[in-house]
C-alpha cells in the first residue's frame, strides 16, 4: 500500500508507523514491553482485624515457680471453709490438694512451716484504679476518666494503664493482692471497658493482663454523672436525665446488634457484647432507690448487672439483691462524703450478709487496696456490735472468692481449690487482723514476694534511683 510513494517517502511513512504503534503500546502497558497480566498487581484491601476476634490479647505468662507445699498453717480457702493445721500442695502454677494434716506431700519440694501462721487465697480487689490513676498523683498521669461525653462505652481502661505504677507492688506487699480489675472513672453513665490484672511486674499492659477474664463495662448513676454534664449545660442534668441517656443509647445498641448491615461502631460493639452476655456490668451507684430503676432497666433492655459498687445503701435493699443474683461492692466504713452517700451505715456488709446477699470489700483508693484485709474485719466488727455474727471464714470470701465471682474469674481463682491458680499468700497471723501482715505471696505458684527476703520485693523500672525505692511500709 505504499508502493507509489518513493523510497525516500517511503521509508519515513515507516518510521511513523512504528513510532505509532510503540506509543499504542506505551499506553496499555505502562511502558513496559512485557504484557499487562504479567506486571500489573492486585490492589491491597485494606481492614481491621474484625470485631469479635481477640485484639491487644494477654501476653501474660506466670513467672517461674517450684513444687512448693505449705503445712501447719491454718487454712482458710476462700470458699467459707476454715482448715486447722492444714496443708497446702501448689506445682507447675496450680493448687494441687488442699487439706489437713494428713495430706501427702511430695519428697524432694519446697516446704514453708506455716505453724502460728495462716494462708489465704490471693486477695483480689473488684475495683481499683492502679496505673489509671498512678504514682505519682500528678495531672500527666490522670488518664481515668474521658469525661467529654456522658457516654463513652468506646473506650478501654486498658489503653490507660502505665505498668509501672509503683502502687501495685504496694498492693502486693502489704494487701496479698494478687489480682485486681482496673475501672474507667464514674462521670459518665458508661465509662468504658475495665480490664482484669494479674499483680506481677511487666513491660506491657499486656503482659498483665488476666488470661480469659471477661471485660466489664463500668456504668454510673447518681451524683457524678449528671454534675459533671449539668455544669456544662448538657443532659443529663437530673437523675431522670441519667435514665433517659441510658435507655436511649441501650435501644440504640439493641437496633445496631440486630442490624448485620450496620457499620462498625466501637460503642455500641461494647453494649452488644453486654446485651449477648460476653461483657459484665460493674455499676457505680450509692442510693438503694437507684439501684432498684438500674435493676428494672437491665431486665427491660436483656442486661444483667454483676455488682453495684460503693452501694452505701445496699442494706435497704438485700434481699433485692440476692433475689437478682448482684454483688454489692462496699467499703467497710466510708459513707457521708455526699448526699447520696450521706445515709451510710458501717453495718452494712453484716446486713447484706445475713440477708444471704454476695458481698465485696473493695478499695477505690491506692492506700485502701493495701488494707482490704483490715476492711473487711471492720465490717465484720460492725455487724457483731448488732448482734450478727460472722466467721472469719465467710468474711475472708468478701475479698477473694466472692471479687472474683463478681468479676467472672472464680473459675480460675479466687479460691483454694484443685486445678485453680496457685495464687496464695501466707499471712504472718491472724489475715484479719492489723497487726499482720504478708509474709509471702505466690501468684501462679510463683513466689512474688518474701517479706524475709529482700531480693523477693518487686521495684518498677520507675522508681530505681528514687527516694523510697521499693518501700513498703
Amino acid at each position: 500500500m505504499l508502493s507509489h510513494l518513493t523510497p525516500r517517502a517511503r521509508g519515513a511513512a515507516l518510521a511513523s508507523l512504528a513510532s505509532a504503534l510503540a506509543l499504542a503500546a506505551c499506553s496499555t502497558t505502562g511502558g513496559s514491553a512485557e504484557p499487562a497480566s504479567a506486571s500489573a498487581k492486585p490492589e491491597k484491601t485494606l481492614a481491621a482485624t474484625p470485631a469479635g476476634e481477640p485484639v491487644y490479647p494477654s501476653t501474660y505468662k506466670p513467672y517461674p515457680g517450684v513444687a512448693t507445699a505449705i503445712r501447719g498453717a491454718t487454712i482458710y480457702d476462700g470458699r467459707g471453709g476454715r482448715i486447722e493445721n492444714g496443708v497446702v500442695f501448689m506445682s507447675g502454677g496450680k493448687i494441687v490438694s488442699v487439706g489437713g494434716p494428713g495430706t501427702a506431700i511430695p519428697a524432694d519440694i519446697a516446704v514453708y512451716d506455716g505453724k502460728g501462721k495462716f494462708v489465704t487465697p490471693g486477695i483480689i480487689d473488684i475495683h481499683s484504679h492502679l496505673g489509671d490513676y498512678p504514682s505519682p498523683a500528678v495531672a500527666a498521669h490522670e488518664d481515668g476518666n474521658e469525661a467529654t461525653a456522658p457516654t463513652t462505652p468506646e473506650v478501654w481502661a486498658e489503653h490507660s494503664v502505665w505498668p509501672q505504677d509503683p502502687g501495685f507492688s504496694r498492693a502486693l506487699a502489704n494487701g496479698g493482692i494478687t489480682s485486681l480489675q482496673i475501672l474507667p472513672g464514674s462521670a459518665n453513665l458508661m465509662g468504658g471497658r475495665s480490664v482484669t490484672l494479674k499483680n506481677v511486674p511487666a513491660r506491657t499492659m499486656q503482659g498483665m493482663k488476666f488470661p480469659g477474664a471477661p471485660y466489664n463495662l463500668k456504668m454510673a448513676c447518681g451524683e457524678n454523672p449528671k454534675r459533671v454534664y449539668g455544669a456544662r449545660g448538657r443532659m443529663p442534668s437530673t437523675r431522670m436525665g441519667n435514665l433517659a441517656v441510658d435507655r436511649q443509647t441501650w435501644l440504640d445498641a439493641i437496633d445496631y446488634a440486630n442490624d448485620p448491615k450496620a457499620k462498625r461502631d466501637l460503642a455500641k460493639e461494647t453494649l452488644a457484647g453486654v446485651l449477648r452476655g460476653e461483657i459484665l456490668i460493674q455499676n457505680h451507684c450509692y442510693r438503694a432507690d437507684e439501684m432498684a430503676l438500674v435493676l428494672d432497666m437491665a431486665k427491660e433492655m436483656g442486661y444483667k448487672v454483676a455488682a453495684f459498687h460503693h452501694a452505701v445503701e445496699a442494706y435497704k435493699i438485700g434481699d433485692l439483691l440476692k433475689e437478682n443474683g448482684v454483688c454489692a461492692a462496699i467499703w467497710a466504713d466510708w459513707y457521708g462524703f455526699k448526699m447520696e452517700s450521706y445515709d451510710g451505715i458501717r453495718e452494712n456488709a453484716a446486713f447484706l450478709q445475713r440477708e444471704g446477699a454476695c458481698v465485696v470489700i473493695h478499695s477505690d483508693d491506692q492506700n485502701d487496696i493495701q488494707r482490704l484485709n483490715q476492711e473487711a474485719r471492720k465490717a465484720q466488727k460492725a455487724g457483731l456490735r448488732v448482734g450478727i455474727d460472722i466467721p472469719d471464714a465467710t468474711v475472708i470470701k468478701w475479698i477473694t472468692y466472692n471479687a472474683a465471682k463478681a468479676m467472672g474469674i472464680a473459675d480460675q481463682t479466687g479460691s483454694l481449690e484443685k486445678g485453680k491458680m496457685a495464687d496464695v499468700v501466707l499471712w504472718n497471723g491472724d489475715p484479719l487482723s492489723v497487726y499482720s501482715r504478708p509474709e509471702k505471696v505466690w501468684i501462679d505458684g510463683a513466689l512474688m514476694f518474701d517479706a524475709l527476703d529482700p531480693k523477693r520485693r518487686p521495684v518498677s523500672d520507675f522508681e530505681l534511683g528514687q527516694p523510697g525505692e521499693g518501700d513498703v511500709k
